[in-house]
């Protein structure tokens, strides 16, 4: 991605010595409603190519500039070059890519038995991290109106990273939170992707049992340069008021909720999908959750315009550690149609027909699905009573 030069973002880089870092501080990028207003993102006509002539927003100039000079400082696990990208044929269009390197280098998950474990100080945590690993704080300015408690947001590095800017989004980690969505972390999430001018920035959330691999509550972000699957995928309202939708086209059926930009309504938005996610966790149902730019609920296509944020949300099959011998994962980037593959063997041969074979094996069987459906139908009934 192109950063501009001369760029001002310059406080959100290390000092040139590295003894100095630990007392560098941590900057804070303070936003306020004006741009949090969508600004009418659309993918270029002429392919991703032309991503890079489009003008950045100042939260994605902030957050490039500083990951680019970690990654040039050789704070990460590797350095990550431009990854081989293909679309797989077929009606899906999964994007598929080729990152050898986080298949093997990546910190090995941590031994999660359960949807709702506690903190536990003794494993890796965020309270670890070296100094240098912090980009900055995001931070609301203080007259922005919320209903919510707000945390403040650490902007991290992930040391092992999917794509270019990917980046872990940690509410205050002295805490010691677990792994369970909260609704401020999960309002910072979808204000990091209004904050962003590119339609390929994406957030998301994977529970224990999900494929989290470090159980202290995080969200990861990171940019694609190109369209996705869920971005556009037709749905069908679950209740009279529509808020609620039923995505059921391939790569997975989730529960589809959609802002169309700050306010009530991206509010009732967070508080709506964390009732979700706390009826899930509490019922021991792993689940994955992807916050992107797309087209409103309804009678959708692939080309349909980007007017706001869609959250997606899969319950699925509780899977703890990382199956060897496929050719993915499958966590919140690939339900929604991005699968980094570990081996150039599998990258090769990979086709539409497997990648769905190995998602599929990952979700609920038809009968718990559901009860899933109907039990959040009937938590966001509630919300008239």
């Amino acid at each position: 991605m192109a950063i501009p030069h001369g760029s001002n973002e310059t406080s959100y880089l290390l000092p040139p010595n590295k003894e100095d870092w630990g007392g560098h501080g941590i900057p804070d990028f303070v936003y306020g409603q004006k741009e949090l207003v969508p600004k009418g993102i659309q993918w270029p006509r002429n392919g991703p190519s032309l991503l890079d002539t489009l003008p950045l927003s100042r939260f994605d100039s902030a957050l490039c500039l500083a990951w680019r000079q970690r990654m040039e400082l050789g704070l990460f696990r590797y350095c990550l070059g431009e990854l081989q990208t293909q679309t797989l044929p077929g009606a899906v269009g999964f994007v598929a890519q080729l990152n050898v390197e986080r298949g093997v280098q990546r910190r090995s998950p941590q031994n999660i038995r359960s949807v709702r474990q506690a903190f536990d100080p003794e494993q890796f945590n965020f309270n670890q991290i070296r100094p240098g690993e912090v980009l900055f704080r995001l931070h609301r300015e203080p007259d922005l109106p919320s209903a919510l408690q707000q945390d403040d947001i650490l902007v991290v590095i992930n040391v092992s990273p999917l794509e270019w800017g990917h980046v872990l989004l940690v509410p205050e980690p002295a805490r010691g939170l677990p792994q369970r969505l909260l609704p401020g972390a999960l309002q910072a999430g979808v204000e990091a992707v209004l904050l962003s001018s590119h339609p390929g920035f994406r957030v998301g959330f994977n529970s224990l049992g999900g494929l989290a691999s470090v159980n202290h509550l995080h969200l990861h972000g990171y940019y694609l340069a190109h369209r996705l699957p869920v971005e556009g995928a037709p749905s069908e309202p679950l209740d009279p008021g529509g808020r609620l939708h039923l995505v059921q086209a391939l790569p997975a059926p989730g529960f589809l909720f959609y802002t169309s930009g700050p306010g009530p309504d991206l509010e009732a938005l967070v508080s709506r999908v964390c009732r979700a996610t706390d009826y899930l966790t509490d019922h021991e149902i792993a689940h994955n959750l992807f916050v992107t730019w797309g087209a409103p609920p309804g009678k959708t296509s692939s080309s349909s315009a980007l007017t706001g944020v869609r959250v997606i949300l899969w319950a699925r099959k509780s899977s703890f550690g990382i199956k060897e011998g496929e050719a993915f994962n499958v966590a919140l980037c690939e339900l929604a149609g991005h699968l980094p593959v570990k081996t150039s063997q599998d990258f090769s041969s990979l086709t539409e027909a497997a990648a769905l074979a190995v998602i599929r094996d990952c979700l609920l069987p038809p009968a718990q699905a559901g009860e899933v459906q109907a039990a959040l139908v009937a938590l966001i009934a509630k919300e008239e009573q």
